[in-house]
């Protein structure tokens, strides 16, 4: 145990335990057990953890202690956070809790028995102070053997006990927007509960066909938490297309052995595309277009651009609309559609009016129609849809010039 987390034991203790009573002694005021916790009922295999809970029950003043832990041969281990102490009771009596948990991972199958752990006190026992060690029993461990492919001993696949795993895949930028010799970074995070950092399998290798890789520094780190450590290690990749198709980066399993379940999993680093976006959005955009085909676009949206203006600034006349519904009417030949066409737009419009009967092919025209309509013989009709277009086109006829008056001889020549 470090010096600094004993020195801060023995201190918290003094100054909790300060105002506890003094008095004698019994057998059984001082009590320490030690219990061992698994995943499941089973019996763990090899580098599986196991957690040894340290309880200790001390109806005394203490005034100093230390924990002595035994030597543990068989096992790799890690102290899970610091000790704790805590007010309790004990059959209805004030008493002092202590509590620290060690995580501890056998090396090997086999029936292993952890010694006791030895709590040094110095307790005051009737008025004055004597120092007493507190023994745990020991406990015996069970591992198993593992009988399945792969396992503990085997050098591939890599051996992961753990209750979970999960592995995340990070890449900037994006791999399919990669053009040949562009790089990207891949970082592949693998956390498992469970472990240490330093049980957790080396850096995958990454290596296919058309794809250049070239492999980082790997971080890695424990996390302590009062369910067990948790390890993550982050293995990062450069990686570079080597040609101009896209190419799959094939996935990676990474097999693990689900200590809760008691089944083994996988885990998996996804499989990606590299390369081939850019060079399909190169592929589907249209060619640059020439010089020259660009100057008479740019004419062309001036013209359309004025064109707008000049619509937008002319308002529509109110006698359009009567002139779309006489072009419609010729078209179809419905004479009386016509006709009433041309009386609306007479009463719209006096001076068009006006304009037909003296537009020199409006004029036989119109009159041709009443006749064909209100006539009592029965004539023809004219051409509809040339009428309706010569009452569309109908202009003013020339003026003509007024008569002389008498005295148009005395004023002279004009």
């Amino acid at each position: 145990m470090p010096a600094g987390l004993a020195l801060a034991g023995r201190m918290l203790a003094g100054l909790a335990l300060a105002a506890a009573p003094a008095r004698a002694l019994e057998a059984d005021d001082l009590s320490l057990t030690v219990t061992a916790e698994t995943a499941s009922a089973a019996a763990p295999y090899p580098r599986e953890m196991v957690l040894l809970r340290i309880r200790g029950t001390y109806r005394a003043q203490i005034a100093l202690e230390d924990l002595h832990q035994p030597s543990l041969p068989h096992f790799a281990w890690t102290q899970l956070g610091r000790d704790r102490w805590f007010r309790t009771t004990v059959q209805g009596q004030e008493a002092r809790g202590f509590e620290r948990t060690v995580a501890v991972f056998p090396q090997a199958a086999g029936r292993f028995v952890i010694d006791p752990f030895v709590h040094h006190l110095t307790v005051v026992d009737g008025g004055g102070r004597r120092a007493v060690d507190v023994r745990s029993a020991p406990v015996p461990v069970e591992v198993g053997a593992w009988s399945g492919p792969g396992g503990p001993e085997a050098a591939e696949p890599w051996w992961l006990p753990a209750p979970s795993v999960t592995v995340t895949d990070a890449w900037t930028p994006d791999p399919e927007t990669l053009k040949v010799g562009e790089p990207a970074r891949r970082t592949v995070t693998l956390e498992a509960r469970g472990l240490t950092a330093d049980a957790l399998p080396p850096r995958p290798v990454l290596r296919t066909r058309g794809i250049l890789t070239f492999a980082g520094p790997i971080e890695r780190q424990t996390l302590v938490t009062p369910q067990g450590p948790v390890a993550r290690a982050t293995y990062q990749w450069d990686v570079r297309p080597g040609v101009p198709e896209t190419v799959t980066l094939q996935a990676i399993k990474i097999p693990w052995f689900d200590t809760t379940a008691r089944i083994m999993r996988e885990a998996e680093i996804p499989a990606r595309l590299v390369g081939g976006r850019a060079r399909a959005a190169e592929a589907e955009a249209p060619p640059p277009a020439s010089p020259w085909r660009a100057l008479l676009a740019g004419l062309a949206a001036f013209g359309l651009g004025l064109a707008g203006l000049h619509l937008v600034g002319r308002r529509a006349a109110p006698t359009d609309a009567g002139l779309r519904a006489l072009a419609r009417a010729g078209r179809r030949g419905d004479a009386r559609a016509v006709r009433a066409a041309v009386a609306d737009l007479a009463r719209i419009d006096p001076a068009l009016a006006a304009r037909w009967r003296e537009d020199p092919r409006a004029g036989p025209g119109l009159a041709a129609l009443d006749r064909a309509l209100f006539g009592p013989g029965g004539a023809p009709p004219p051409d509809l849809a040339g009428l309706a277009r010569d009452l569309a086109r109908a202009r003013p006829a020339p003026a003509r010039p007024a008569a002389p008056g008498p005295l148009a001889d005395l004023d002279g020549p004009r």
